[in-house]
């Protein structure tokens, strides 16, 4: 079977060629280019509250910068989004912050990740059993 879709947009798509079967529902997250803007914001504070060796500090304040920045282009680039977010999360997972930083570093975590969509998703394998 073929499928031969212009363009699509909603929380949820299935495009199937049989039978699909869901259990649980289907739940679909829709992070606004304002709500990823206040995700970096909130993800800058939350550094700041979080003990990290300097060298640490430092790295992180880097990928959010490119993450900022990434995001701020008039088409946002979420493939470098993507790539800062996932290097920043394995950063802070190392360093042991995530563990104990609470909702100030997940909460934005999960929205950017939420913002990328698809691209995001190996980003939130990181987080499961953190959130």
């Amino acid at each position: 079977m073929t499928f031969n879709i212009g363009n699509q947009s909603a929380g949820n798509i299935n495009n199937v060629a049989r039978d699909q079967h869901i259990t649980g529902g289907q739940h679909g997250v829709l992070v606004t280019p304002e709500a990823a803007g206040q995700a970096v914001i909130d993800l800058r504070a939350g550094l700041r509250t979080t003990p990290l060796d300097e060298q640490t500090a430092a790295d992180a304040e880097a990928e959010v910068t490119q993450i900022e920045t990434a995001i701020r282009e008039p088409q946002p680039d979420r493939p470098r989004v993507a790539r800062s977010l996932e290097r920043l999360t394995r950063l802070l997972l190392a360093a042991g912050s995530l563990a104990t930083a609470g909702s100030s570093l997940l909460q934005p975590l999960h929205t950017l990740a939420g913002w990328l969509g698809t691209l995001g998703a190996p980003i939130l394998h990181l987080l499961p059993l953190l959130a």
